[in-house]
């Protein structure tokens, strides 16, 4: 893929406060790239960076190798869908997307009428035709975003779900590279941020153009994205797949953001040989110095409750039903472990914990996350 947008150094003050850290990242043509952590990570700060509504104190950004700094917004390859959507309530679905391309034909007009008294000869447009690609641009966006039908609806009148779609389309109808998508489904309910999760994913495959969309919510990002940038504290934690992120967590932060995690300490013995709990356990990972303090990863559904043989008892302490697994914690000697499974237990009865060596993750020991 090719490279559309580079991060270099990128560092945002506000009175004092360091909002990003000197950020590197490199972001390619028709992904889907997420930006998540926790609020006041940095993460919002720097998507309106990307479109041209704050300035950076250092750093660059450049979109297909040419620098941004001093590019306004409108001027940029980008377009934006904000949280509240911003529509305009006194204008129906069509003419609320149809918005950017009539402020074009506005200024194609105006460029037409000065040259026309300037005796200019320059290959113009019939006002007919500028129209004509306006309804054509408008409901093509219409088809895209399943709002046929609604062209003169009232935005009042429009569900939630509804509403974000206009501004999908209002954003994509001026064909930028980039849309930018700020926490747009966070006003929905459960049930309707879900199916828009799809949604979304779709539209972009269709466009065929880079998405960059910001959240704090996991499963928004596990769902929808190409490529996810976990942030925290105004610094890139890990960059990854969905899969890399969640299975192979860089440090702490990270494993305990991204779903739920056991995060065990231990001592790497050797290669593929780790030693928590006072117990050897043979894992998958390679690299460690020997006998080096490390912290070790195991998901809750990735560890199995047995009758009997497996490699650590314990008590049942809690139980709860989650609608899918149960979520149950198991007091042993050492610590609670979290585990997810379909296998109702007791509570007060004794069971036994194993899991696989694929099951265990090592990373590196990060006091400070």
């Amino acid at each position: 893929m090719k490279k559309l947008i580079e991060i270099k150094g990128l560092t945002k003050e506000y009175g004092g406060n360091v909002v990003l850290k000197g950020m590197d990242l490199d972001i390619y043509e028709n992904e889907f790239v997420t930006f998540l952590g926790p609020s006041g990570c940095g993460k919002t700060t720097l998507l309106r960076i990307l479109g041209g509504f704050e300035e950076p104190n250092d750093g660059l950004v450049l979109f297909n190798g040419e620098d941004m700094k001093n590019i306004p917004a409108h001027k940029r390859l980008t377009n934006t869908v904000f949280q509240r959507y911003a529509l305009f309530p006194h204008l129906n679905v069509f003419e609320n997307i149809a918005y950017g391309l009539r402020i074009k034909a506005a200024a194609e007009k105006k460029k037409r009428f000065f040259n026309f008294f300037k005796k200019e000869k320059e290959a113009t447009r019939t006002n007919k035709e500028m129209e004509d690609e306006i309804e054509f641009k408008v409901n093509k966006m219409l088809k895209l975003v399943n709002l046929e039908g609604y062209e003169r609806r009232n935005i009042n009148k429009l569900s939630g779900g509804q509403q974000q779609r206009v501004a999908i389309a209002r954003a994509l109808v001026n064909e930028p590279k980039v849309l930018l998508l700020d926490e747009p489904l966070a006003a929905l309910d459960l049930k309707l941020r879900q199916e828009m999760q799809y949604e979304l994913k779709e539209i972009q495959k269709n466009v065929g153009i880079t998405f960059i969309f910001v959240t704090h919510d996991q499963e928004e990002a596990l769902t929808m994205s190409d490529k996810i940038v976990v942030m925290n504290a105004g610094e890139i934690q890990q960059v990854g797949t969905p899969t890399d992120v969640y299975n192979e967590p860089l440090n702490r932060f990270v494993a305990k953001f991204i779903g739920e995690s056991n995060i065990i300490p231990g001592i790497m013995k050797d290669d593929r040989l780790v030693n928590f709990d006072d117990l050897d356990f043979v894992c998958v990972d390679v690299g460690f110095k020997k006998n080096e303090p490390v912290d070790v990863v195991i998901r809750p559904e990735d560890i199995d409750i047995v009758d009997n043989d497996g490699f650590i008892e314990g008590i049942v302490d809690s139980v709860v039903f989650k609608g899918v697994h149960y979520e149950i914690e198991v007091q042993t000697k050492e610590r609670i472990f979290l585990i997810h499974t379909t296998d109702f237990k007791e509570v007060g009865s004794k069971v036994f914990l194993t899991w696989t060596p694929d099951d265990i993750h090592i990373m590196e020991k990060m006091e400070w996350v």
